[in-house]
């Protein structure tokens, strides 16, 4: 065992030394085909060790040593191959170098010597080396046929152990009790109190903790990605730790970080929904899906951009190039700037409503910069219509959007001067956003930056970004900004995905709008489609506050809001795949923990002739939750998720506490799921697998 310890402590380091060295040109494939050729060696020898270090006779130890040996010489002619070609492409550059030694206890010592001057270089070639050395099933990757019914326990439940089984059916008998629910919170801290610190975290890794997170960090949680991974199932890694704040510090910090230092100015034409409320001012209000962030000051946000930079490396290290990295915009800058940007969104809607007639977004009028010049002729030469009009953001079909968007997301512009239009009737600039102070703006600008080094990250690490969905007067400046790094960063592949709150009356029209856009500016659209989080709170706000509900009077009403809307998407599709052009450049996330909605997606899928093999349509729920959905959609061959939370145990208990309400929202898919465990575990005790151990051959599509 010693022997095989140093073998894997040898390839630990080779790897990852390997993953950091530069080549360029056509050096890089000689160097990428003798790295792919060490990886099956390397998996080969050590095969050979653990099977030799089984019985350990005499005789075998001496077998171990001479593969050693062999190893040995194999990494000196493979490092020989790796030095030529990195000299034939880059002469003298230096490496990126990494070193780790693995100690007892699983504990890791790391040794980092970075260099700047090719630090880009390296990404790009982890990269590369990461998807040679996807790890591989032995034989035919599995396949199982789908019971589209979602009735399978078997299916549902062979990557769990028997243990895990127990404690998700006990976990669900509690949030089936709603005093239990109700009072979660409190329950916690108290047990917290008399158990103590390290009793408290064993009770809660050996139950909710265990059930509903993968781990503390994102060293301990690998062990269950590699296993989602091994029964079919990606993951999308959220680091879940919250803050547990009162409702009196938070209505404080929303509402300072939520009006200008100029003060919150109602002018002529200011829409109400957006500007801050105190009685809505913590946002948590009748929230149970969804985590809040609250502006306490910029540097805040700048670790929680390292927290999600942290989250794509882990996501990257662990998933090869499948998995995903879910951020919130609140959670990099001032919630005010969104609201401003989003009343000036809207108001330009109204001001080019109010000029041409229609309805809607900018571009769906269709009118071009000829037809503008025909609404302002009564102006004359007007040197202010003109400057106006050279901005305008336009293509042979018309016209795109009024200001020049991508200026703004490329960190350079100001937004009091840009968003200004021209009075139909005196030709005269008026301003759409109030003045915003020169701090303001730098604070704008930054929250910009940070966005853009987290997508340019996910890009150099091959990780999708998903960026949630918010409050409906946080996310018109979500949705404008994420479409701008669709735009800028959705060049080959769809990286940067936004999210459709598909409760909200205007979600059609938002993502046709959207895939307009896409398809005329040419860039990959991603979209995760979910049935929303802030309904109560949304509906509250709108009737205290006199505008109009944005909500779907019922709940079929939102479903068939979700279905139109991904039909509509499967249409386009569709239409793509028959033109010959890449079916890819839609790609949807169908994030549901609905079973119809699901079985209508694949229902709506073999229609129309898409597979999963077109890597076009995907689905996820949440770590914990609908297992009977996921797992068997991973193990059939579709692209399937796992939203997974992982944080310390008494940073997360905020997010805990968020499940156990939401579980008490679904009890009809608890009682299905409490089912299907329970005649699992009956099974398993039949048929005397109670101690189980789960090994799966699958593949992720």
């Amino acid at each position: 065992m010693a022997l095989l310890r140093s073998l894997r402590t040898q390839r630990t380091t080779y790897l990852i030394n390997s993953r950091t060295s530069v080549s360029v040109s056509s050096s890089s494939s000689v160097a990428a085909a003798a790295k792919r050729h060490s990886l099956h060696t390397t998996a080969a020898l050590e095969a050979d060790v653990q099977a030799s270090s089984q019985s350990p006779s005499q005789e075998q130890h001496v077998q171990a040593a001479g593969i050693l040996r062999r190893r040995q010489q194999h990494h000196q002619l493979l490092s020989r191959l790796i030095y030529s070609a990195g000299a034939a492409g880059v002469g003298g550059s230096r490496q990126h170098t990494r070193y780790v030694h693995s100690g007892q206890n699983g504990r890791q010592s790391h040794q980092l010597a970075q260099s700047s001057d090719v630090e880009g270089e390296a990404l790009r070639e982890k990269r590369q080396l990461g998807k040679s050395a996807s790890p591989k099933p032995s034989g035919t990757p599995q396949r199982d046929p789908l019971d589209v019914g979602f009735n399978d326990p078997v299916a549902a439940f062979k990557s769990k152990t028997t243990w895990e089984l127990v404690r998700a059916y006990m976990v669900y008998m509690i949030c089936s009790s709603e005093k239990l629910v109700e009072h979660n919170m409190t329950l916690l801290k108290l047990a917290r109190n008399l158990l103590g610190q390290k009793l408290f975290v064993l009770l809660m890794k050996s139950s909710f903790y265990g059930h509903f997170v993968a781990g503390e960090n994102r060293h301990t949680i690998v062990p269950t990605l590699e296993r989602l991974r091994s029964f079919g199932v990606k993951p999308i890694l959220d680091y879940s730790v919250e803050e547990d704040i009162s409702q009196e510090e938070a209505e404080k910090r929303e509402v300072e970080s939520s009006v200008s230092s100029a003060g919150d100015n109602k002018e002529e034409g200011t829409m109400p929904q957006y500007h801050v409320d105190k009685s809505f001012a913590d946002r948590r209000y009748k929230v149970s899906s969804a985590r809040t962030y609250f502006y306490l000051n910029e540097a805040t946000c700048e670790r929680n951009m390292e927290t999600f930079i942290k989250c794509l490396e882990a996501v990257s290290g662990a998933t090869f190039g499948t998995g995903i990295t879910a951020i919130k915009l609140t959670a990099l800058g001032r919630p005010q700037l969104l609201l401003q940007l989003s009343e000036v969104i809207m108001r330009t809607r109204k001001y080019m409503e109010d000029m041409v007639g229609g309805q809607g977004n900018v571009l769906t009028h269709h009118k071009t910069i000829k037809d503008l010049e025909k609404y302002y002729a009564t102006l004359g030469d007007n040197k202010n219509v003109q400057d106006f009009l050279k901005n305008v953001t336009s293509d042979k079909e018309g016209i795109l959007h009024l200001f020049p968007w991508s200026g703004i997301v490329d960190e350079d512009s100001q937004l009091s001067d840009t968003f200004r239009v021209p009075d139909p009737q005196t030709g005269q600039m008026r301003r759409l956003i109030s003045q915003i102070p020169p701090k303001e703006e730098e604070m704008f600008r930054n929250m910009i930056r940070r966005l853009n080094t987290i997508v340019k990250t996910a890009a150099e690490l091959d990780v999708r970004i998903m960026i949630d969905a918010e409050q409906t007067y946080f996310q018109p400046a979500i949705s404008r900004i994420t479409l701008e790094m669709m735009r800028k960063y959705n060049k080959d592949k769809a990286i940067v995905f936004n999210t459709y709150q598909c409760y909200l009356r205007e979600t059609f029209r938002e993502v046709c709008t959207d895939l307009e856009q896409a398809k005329r500016q040419n860039f990959y659209f991603g979209a995760k489609l979910v049935r929303g989080a802030y309904m109560e709170q949304e509906r509250a706000r709108a009737q205290a506050l006199g505008y109009p509900d944005p909500v779907n009077p019922t709940y079929e009403a939102t479903t068939d809001m979700y279905h139109k809307t991904l039909s509509e998407c499967l249409r386009r599709i569709k239409l793509m795949k028959d033109c010959g052009d890449d079916a890819r450049k839609i790609g949807i996330m169908v994030a549901s923990h609905n079973e119809d909605t699901v079985r209508f997606a694949i229902e709506q899928m073999n229609q129309i002739g898409i597979s999963p093999e077109d890597k076009v349509i995907c689905f996820g729920q949440l770590l914990g939750m609908c297992d009977y959905i996921t797992f068997p959609l991973g193990q059939a061959g579709y692209s399937a998720y796992k939203y997974i939370p992982y944080g310390p145990v008494e940073e997360v208990l905020p997010y805990l506490s968020r499940r156990a309400q939401e579980n008490k929202g679904v009890l009809k898919k608890i009682k299905k799921e409490k089912r299907l465990l329970l005649t699992e575990i009956s099974r398993r005790l039949v048929r005397g697998q109670l101690f189980y151990k789960p090994k799966g051959n699958y593949v992720p599509i």
